[in-house]
């Protein structure tokens, strides 16, 4: 029989302390006291008992992080699908706001040449059809160092009856002379500077 500590005992079984511990309360293990120190009897012909192989949790941990890694790899694929969704959305909002913007461009550009277009419609309606005024009429006879006269104020002072008047007005609407001068359908003459005695005849 040998006797050994706890410590030995344990190293000898290949167990921990705790279990030899356990085996001598339940008897399976011989114990004495001897010197104040508790040792274990072991027969002669107990053999060592072979060093059981250490387990590992390498298996169960290996699946654990297949499965990570898997979710990983699930997670990493939604996160892309999800950037290259928002960078689409993106895109498109751009792409709206540009074709908005362009929009409107025309949309002000049309309307600035049919407002052109009027304006101009209407410039040339009033320059065809303005009337030659009494204002209009004393500023050329002001500023004309000729001292233009318009026909009918002249045919005034010659105090001609109103048929002799009308019939020169028509003779100098339908003439070409130099001598008579024309502003849309007023008719001036220069009686100071030329002689109009072959066409007004009383």
């Amino acid at each position: 029989m040998k006797k050994m500590s706890v410590e030995e005992a344990a190293s000898f079984f290949g167990v921990s302390k705790e279990a030899i511990h356990n085996r001598v309360r339940r008897g399976s293990i011989k114990s004495v006291v001897e010197k104040g120190v508790k040792l274990v009897v072991v027969d002669d012909e107990v053999k060592t008992p072979a060093k059981r192989p250490a387990t590992t949790k390498t298996a169960p941990n290996s699946r654990h992080y297949k499965y990570l890694e898997e979710q990983n790899a699930k997670l990493q694929q939604r996160v892309e699908t999800l950037e290259n969704e928002t960078r689409t959305l993106r895109d498109q909002k751009e792409q709206m706001l540009i074709d908005e913007r362009e929009k409107l461009e025309r949309i002000y550009k049309e309307k600035d040449e049919q407002l052109k277009n009027i304006l101009q419609t209407l410039s040339s309606k009033l320059m065809l059809n303005a009337p030659v005024n009494e204002t209009f009429e004393a500023e050329i006879e002001e500023e004309n160092t000729s001292e233009l006269i318009s026909l009918k104020k002249y045919l005034k002072t010659l105090e001609l009856s109103e048929k002799k008047t009308e019939k020169i007005l028509k003779k100098f609407s339908k003439i070409d002379d130099e001598r008579v001068v024309r502003f849309g359908k007023k008719i001036y003459i220069d009686p100071t500077k030329y002689d109009y005695n072959d066409l007004i005849k009383k």
